[in-house]
């Protein structure tokens, strides 16, 4: 059964707009205000089809860095479509091959542990700067403020 695939392209550069028009005659895309962004629909299969299908309808039409599904799968995870050189391959291939790993499941737990470091480190400068304010402000004080902050924010128009 084919379905219908959100698929979120990331560009290396804004594609001037002859490039841009060339493209949408044969894909229709959403692009965002500084077109470095674009979302596509795909027809496929799969997530992972449906990314190999786009990277070879638009690979030589646009300066591609990454295509990533849109939605989680059922797993929660991400589907990324990125093409290496053949020396990122071959280090890939070996790092993998030293581990006993395949260099998709390999790939896929360095972009994991990274993005599980990334929160790690968010986590921590979120907790330096709790600190500083609790240095100057009472526990309540700094709770209060955080509601009153988030309240405002909630109901504002532009909140997300």
């Amino acid at each position: 059964m084919t379905r219908h695939h959100a698929v979120e392209i990331l560009l290396t550069r804004p594609p001037c707009p002859c490039e841009l028009k060339r493209v949408r005659r044969a894909v229709p895309l959403a692009v965002n205000a500084d077109r470095t962004r674009l979302m596509a629909v795909q027809d496929a299969r799969s997530p992972g089809h449906a990314l190999h299908k786009l990277r070879r309808r638009l690979g030589k039409r646009l300066p591609i860095d990454v295509l990533s599904t849109h939605y989680p799968d059922r797993n929660g995870q991400v589907r990324l479509n990125i093409a290496f050189s053949r020396s990122d391959e071959t280090a890939i291939r070996q790092a993998a091959a030293c581990r006993g790993q395949r260099p998709a499941e390999f790939l896929s737990r360095r972009v994991t542990a990274a993005l599980a470091e990334r929160e790690q480190q968010r986590l921590r400068a979120l907790e330096d700067r709790l600190q500083v304010l609790l240095a100057d402000h009472a526990l309540e004080e700094v709770l209060t403020c955080a509601v009153h902050t988030l309240s405002r924010r909630s109901h504002s128009p532009a909140a997300p």
